[in-house]
């Protein structure tokens, strides 16, 4: 019964996209990598979330949260200030300029050598980081919820070898086949099953732990550990005892809110999904809702955790990341387990589609058309999009199974990683917009000397100070050295933003409101968990 509910969802879930794309032309460059600019509010939100939530989420947050407490639901609900951010500022000027990948822009503001190194870096960034780490957590889950190793008698890391190139060859199919309105429309059905499989674990184990009443089963897990429902962390985020720590408060409003800004508006493979959108008011309607979305989503990603602390103590604290498929086992009856491990291979399948989607639009359109090809046709470059699609589906599969032995847990692991390649890029995006005087020049020192950084003091150093902090100190000394060398070497000519006339330019008349409401929504929600 498990693996049929399994089979049929995620057999509905290809069939639909598969009948939404019969008449589309996946042969043109928007066709392919920008779903003919097409996309609505509600896809987009769909997508976005599910680009961004995975099992590194449902496996890494909830595994963090049953060891740290839900101090890590920062991660969450400061999305939908970052989300506000790209729907009001970011996002109408890169659909003015018509943009397909990121690093477009930074060939119109600076110079092609910086759109390349960037181009680069993204590619690295999701090879080295994302598409290892989902891949793992997605056969984790698989083998610890179907039990893949014993059913054929094999080892659990032989087990968990078929588990991710199952995972990894599916996810190339969706992604090299079907491109990015294939990705959105998987999406958005297995958003809204993530949402209807993820809120039932903790619904249902909590009916279970209150006699059928889930707020007395709720009373009964903050009372078992009433310390791990606060939000305000009182770890040290500089000196003795910041490395380990997993999220000190002040973080929060140092590097925190870089990074978030950057995932939420200026990272490609989050940003190709509005790019794609028909409007600018469907775009803002789609980043706005996911900002609704990701407020409420540590009901998903966060309570499960603390409920499992509730049921297994500290029995699974040197394995956090076994802690969520092993409470999925133990709430979930057979028939609805199958349709949820469906919803986890989608989560996973998503991510990791998205990512090679992404890699291969910016390889595509900014490496071999550049350096390779020029004169290449746009079917050319869909195939070589395919292409590189599949080697690095091929990569990451490989190199998988080696990243497993995190000591803080797999989503830790990925955030510091992710430092390596976001900030840099984060620092040279945002000069580009607001300050006109960086000069291409200043722009590559910025971005060589982030890089650089952050590698030594994090890892070859290793100086007392939380990972997030040193994020927001080298954007500080990102943007000082940008201005220091740009002062020596100015700007030739001054940027102007022209418009492209892509799409409709008319934001969504409730933009500004819904903002002001997620705003509201995120403070308050944050006092009044900072007061549990």
């Amino acid at each position: 019964m498990t693996f049929l509910t399994f089979l049929l969802f995620t057999g509905f879930v290809a069939a639909f996209a598969a009948w939404k794309l019969r008449k589309d032309s996946l042969q043109s460059q928007d066709g392919y990598f920008l779903a003919g600019r097409s996309l609505t509010g509600v896809v987009i939100a769909g997508s976005l979330l599910l680009t961004n939530i995975s099992t590194e989420h449902l496996v890494g947050l909830n595994g963090s949260a049953y060891k740290n407490g839900a101090i890590i639901v920062a991660w969450e609900v400061t999305s939908a200030l970052a989300l506000v951010l790209a729907a009001l500022y970011f996002v109408p000027r890169y659909l003015k300029m018509g943009l397909t990948t990121i690093p477009e822009f930074l060939e119109k503001r600076f110079s092609g050598l910086i759109r390349t190194i960037v181009a680069l870096l993204l590619i690295l960034s999701f090879v080295a980081t994302l598409l290892p780490i989902v891949l793992y957590t997605g056969a984790l889950n698989l083998e610890d919820i179907f039990e893949i190793s014993q059913l054929l008698d094999i080892s659990r890391k032989e087990g968990l070898w078929l588990s991710i190139i199952l995972v990894g060859a599916l996810g190339a199919v969706y992604a090299v086949f079907g491109g990015l309105k294939m990705v959105a429309y998987t999406d958005t059905i297995n958003g809204f099953g993530l949402l209807v499989a993820g809120l039932l674990v903790p619904v249902l184990a909590l009916m279970s732990i209150g006699d059928s009443n889930p707020w007395e089963g709720l009373l009964a897990v903050f009372r078992n550990s009433p310390g791990k429902f606060n939000v305000i962390s009182q770890e040290a985020g500089v000196g003795p005892g910041s490395r380990s720590a997993i999220l000190p408060f002040e973080v929060l409003f140092t590097g925190l809110i870089v990074n978030q800004v950057y995932f939420w508006a200026m990272h490609q493979s989050i940003i190709q999904r509005v790019l794609g959108a028909a409007s600018l008011k469907e775009a803002q309607k789609g980043l706005l809702f996911t900002g609704l979305l990701k407020i409420l989503i540590p009901i998903v990603i966060v309570l499960p955790g603390l409920i499992a602390f509730y049921h297994f103590g500290d029995a699974l604290y040197d394995t956090p990341d076994r802690v969520y498929p092993q409470l999925v086992k133990m709430v979930l009856p057979k028939w609805l387990t199958g349709f949820f491990v469906a919803v986890m291979m989608g989560a996973v399948l998503t991510t990791f589609n998205s990512a090679l989607n992404s890699a291969a639009t910016v390889f595509s359109l900014g490496i071999y058309k550049r350096y390779i090809r020029k004169g290449a046709s746009e079917r050319s470059l869909v195939g070589i999009g395919k292409w590189t699609s599949f080697l690095l589906a091929v990569f990451a599969i490989a190199v998988a199974p080696f990243v497993g032995d995190a000591p803080e847990g797999l989503y830790q692991l990925l955030q510091q990683l992710n430092g390596i390649f976001f900030i840099p890029i984060a620092s040279v995006i945002t000069a580009g917009f607001l300050f006109p005087r960086v000069s291409s020049q200043g722009a590559l020192a910025g971005l060589l000397f982030g890089f650089v950084f952050y590698v030594v003091l994090n890892y070859l150093l290793q100086v007392d100070i939380h990972f997030v902090h040193l994020w927001g100190i080298e954007f500080v000394l990102n943007i000082a050295l940008m201005h220091a060398v740009s002062v020596f070497w100015p700007p030739k000519t001054r940027f102007v933003m022209e418009d492209a006339r892509k799409v409709r330019l008319e934001p969504w008349k409730h933009a500004r409101a819904f903002s002001a409401f997620l705003v509201a929504f995120t403070i308050l929600l944050y006092l009044f968990l900072g007061n549990v």
